[in-house]
């Protein structure tokens, strides 16, 4: 905090000491008289431009002479330009002209300043609220659905991957010690953990995804792209809005908001949400049916304007996950390279057990250690707003928890295999960023920020991993009659104790030179600094009490003693460059160049061990290096349409990844660096809108990414116990992108009444596809998931104010399809799957009032 006053300090000098400027004001109204808040207001010929407020007011300021035009747009109304003099500098009012046809236009906050997502030269895609709220889509696994380019796998919260173009976080299981690629934002607050990607979404004005390397524009350092959410703000105009749905599985979701003035400066907002649903799989053993859902979360705003150029929005949320889920399925068996007696299906044998099923689509379980995902998550945030000179001074200061409580059965079997598998976790958060964003000059604008995180991640209190009376026949590695001694490694196992404690701090910033209306050129840069702290602790305990340095062997090759600490401080500088060219009023074309970085990594899960002893040197990994080109087209054909193209490739050295080892005490797997990793592809996305009672819009990306090189890449499953633990996959390509992803979707509706009021009939159809991808970090055959196709739709009536009712379903051809596969501990040879949901349906009802919608 220290650092960022001065530099808050000396923004304001810089600003204050502008030259004077001409401020011109006025309002924005609609044909009606009614305030059009929101509204865009742009000094052509400039990057100037300022927002009409909640009731339409604006103010900016130029440098240039009288007379000036000003072009006024807003989503829903037809673009006015004005002429302004000397004389009406004061007294503008604006009358916009509605026209539907402008209703597919978005706007971004992307370059944190309201702008036409058009304008833009990031490649951007945009989910508003209403369609998130209709297709069901309360977090982001469902979001991926609209979105080709993301990606997400989750085998529990912990467990969570969320990637960009298949870049940004480890696939698989999750190491706490790097840092995600992809920044999570909400409400301006970046959010460290992937945890909080699965829950629900409470209250979502939109979601922009942005493409890419962003660590220019936003304060955390992105290396893949960015998911920037914002929720409704408080309205000084009393709403309110409820929902409840109801579907098969048991599904009950509530939803509610409640928005209103406090005080003649002061609005408050109240939000809430709750789901449940039973569970997919059926547990054989207890006779209970798992991975049920169990959510509920809830927010407060408190708006203060004691000025028109001063805003203050304080935020606190609380949410709370208590299912019995994320259980996986065995989805097959693979013949290792082990000994036959190693192998799983004879395993089994010697121990009288049998598998619930072999196939996996019939969702049946005899798991007996209680699979448990207890995830808490919550914070409080202050945003202060400021109007200066010719732009806004952002302050955004933040503090985050997240506690994690989980039980795990990760031998997926009956058997007594790992009794115990629990990493319970405390992790907390403090931010701090400080941006300006606005006018240099009549030509010149940018963003120019500071950003400041600590971290703080520990075991609560230790790390459980313990085996049970099958542990020996799974862990049998020779022939010797002593793996057989009664209660060797029965309540053997491991308990870590973790902490780290990171650092980090940059200066970002990103101008935007308006060298002719046309032309702009966009130079950016970044400065980042990081400091991790590690200690790590691992002990045995439990077992068969002996000091037989032959038994005592035996034991050792299951878990061991590991202890190590680490410390890391380092520098680097990034940038970006994007050329922008406006070939006219429908057609905006860019290209970028840019470089990124992740800091350097620890391993939290545990280091593999050569000759008995841990391999120290895994302890810390490279920094992660990323170039990255890209170009784009955008596109509006019509008014009421959009088409627009990137093209990237980006090259990455030292590619942090995450590989799965055959050793227990390995636990989640370890990180390493592949020397280089390539991704490149394309992307297309458009919309168009017919009238008023037709739309569609669609999405496809082709992703190619390999690994140029990994010479040293643990061997895949089915070569587990061949004469090399390690292979060489240079030329492989890279797990959990699908070549080809698609999203198509389209609504038709026309005007009509029910229950008396008005509203809008509408049928709504979207679909996804996806073709296979790899789900092991060494490629295998084994482990690649099929392409599929997931088709959803509702029908039903929408109120802009009063009640609406609609009957939905997602999965609606009940398509079978694997989310993800994994090995199981120990590799045996048993892998298993996350399932995707079978088809669900329900109806919601929906009743608005005034502007919480």
């Amino acid at each position: 905090m220290k650092k960022v006053l001065p530099l808050l300090f000396l923004s304001i000098l810089l600003v204050n000491a502008a030259i004077a400027q001409k401020v011109i004001s006025g309002v924005v109204k609609g044909e009606k008289g009614s305030p059009v808040p929101g509204a865009t207001i742009s000094l052509k010929g400039s990057t100037n431009n300022a927002i009409a407020d909640n009731k339409g007011h604006f103010s900016i300021q130029t440098y240039a002479p009288f007379p000036i035009t000003l072009a006024v747009t807003s989503i829903g109304f037809a673009t006015r330009e004005v002429e302004v003099t000397e004389q009406n500098q004061n007294t503008l009012e604006v009358i916009l002209s509605i026209d539907n046809r402008h209703l597919n236009e978005v706007s971004v906050t992307a370059r944190r300043r309201n702008e036409k997502i058009q304008n833009v030269p990031i490649a951007i895609s945009v989910v508003r609220g209403g369609l998130i709220e209709d297709a069901g889509a309360f977090n982001v696994n469902r979001v991926k659905e609209l979105i080709p380019s993301v990606q997400l796998y989750s085998s529990n919260p912990r467990n969570t991957t969320l990637n960009i173009r298949g870049l940004g976080s480890t696939f698989g299981l999750t190491n706490d010690g790097i840092d995600p690629g992809v920044g999570f934002y909400l409400d301006g607050v970046y959010y460290a953990r992937p945890a909080a990607t699965t829950f629900d979404f409470v209250d979502v004005e939109q979601i922009e995804v942005l493409r890419g390397p962003q660590g220019t524009l936003f304060g955390k350092n992105t290396t893949a792209g960015a998911l920037n959410i914002t929720t409704r703000k408080p309205s000084f105009t009393p709403g309110a809005t409820a929902e409840v749905s109801y579907g098969n599985y048991g599904y009950i979701q509530a939803k509610a908001s409640v928005t209103g003035a406090i005080a003649s400066k002061l609005a408050g907002k109240i939000s809430f949400s709750g789901t449940q649903r039973d569970g997919t799989v059926y547990n054989v053993s207890t006779q209970r049916y798992v991975n049920d859902i169990n959510n509920i979360g809830g927010r407060f705003q408190l708006l203060y304007t004691p000025s028109s150029r001063v805003s203050l929005t304080l935020i606190g949320d609380a949410s709370k996950q208590r299912p019995e889920g994320y259980a996986q399925v065995i989805a097959g068996v693979v013949k290792t390279q082990r000994a036959a007696y190693r192998q799983f299906d004879n395993i089994i044998a010697d121990l009288n057990y049998q598998l619930p099923s072999r196939n996996p689509f019939d969702r049946l379980i005899d798991h007996n250690t209680t699979w448990r995902s207890g995830n808490d998550q919550g914070g409080v945030s202050l945003n202060v707003d400021a109007k200066i000179g010719g732009g806004t001074l952002t302050a955004t200061s933040a503090w985050r928890y997240w506690n994690w409580d989980p039980s795990n059965d990760r031998d997926f079997t009956g058997l007594s295999v790992l009794s115990l598998s629990q990493a319970t976790s405390k992790h907390q958060q403090w931010t701090q960023e400080v941006r300006y964003a606005g006018n240099f000059s009549s030509k010149l604008s940018g963003v120019i920020g500071v950003f400041v995180i600590g971290q703080d991640l520990k075991t609560d209190p230790v790390h459980i991993e313990e085996s049970g009376p099958a542990q020996w026949r799974f862990s049998q590695s020779t022939t010797s009659a002593l793996w057989k001694t009664p209660g060797l490694l029965d309540g053997f196992g491991i308990r870590t104790t973790s902490r780290l404690k990171t650092f980090s701090a940059a200066v970002f910033g990103q101008l935007d030179w308006a060298i002719t209306d046309k032309l702009h050129v966009l130079p950016g840069l970044r400065y980042n600094y990081d400091d991790k702290k590690l200690d790590f602790s691992r002990k045995t305990y439990g077992g068969l009490q002996t000091s037989d340095p032959a038994l005592l062997a035996l034991k050792n090759i299951v878990y061991t003693d590991q202890e190590f600490d680490a410390k890391t401080d380092n520098t680097n500088l990034t940038g970006q460059l994007t050329v922008s060219y406006k070939v006219n009023s429908n057609i905006n074309t860019y290209a970028t160049f840019s470089t990124s970085y992740k800091p350097i990594g620890l391993n939290l899960g545990g280091l593999p061990t050569s000759g008995g002893k841990p391999m120290l040197e895994l302890a810390e990994i490279k920094p992660e290096y990323v170039q990255h080109y890209e170009v784009g087209i955008k596109t509006s054909p019509s008014a009421s349409s959009t088409l627009n193209l990137s093209v990237f490739n980006t090259d990455i050295k030292d590619f942090q990844t995450q590989v799965q080892t055959a050793e227990l005490g390995v636990n989640r797997g370890y990180l390493a660096n592949a020397e280089k990793v390539q991704v490149r592809g394309a992307e297309l996305d458009g919309n168009i809108r017919f009238n008023n009672q037709f739309s569609l819009f669609g999405a496809v990306a082709y992703i190619d990414g390999k690994y140029k090189s990994f010479t040293n890449a643990p061997v895949p499953l089915e070569e587990t116990g061949g004469p090399s633990a390690f292979k060489d996959i240079s030329g492989s390509r890279l797990p959990g992108i699908s070549k080809w992803t698609t999203s198509l979707g389209g609504e038709a509706s026309t005007g009509g009444k029910f229950l008396g009021q008005g509203g809008r009939f509408f049928l709504a159809l979207d679909g996804y596809y996806r073709s296979e991808f790899s789900s092991s970090p060494s490629p295998s055959p084994y482990l690649n998931v099929d392409g599929y196709v997931l088709v959803n739709g509702r029908i039903g009536f929408r109120a802009v104010k009063g009640v609406s009712l609609f009957v939905w379903g997602r999965n609606l051809f009940n398509k079978n399809y694997f989310e993800q596969l994994l090995v199981a501990a120990g590799n045996a040879g048993q892998y298993a799957a996350v399932l995707g949901d079978p088809r669900t349906y329900g109806v919601t009802i929906r009743y608005n009032f005034g502007p919480s919608n």
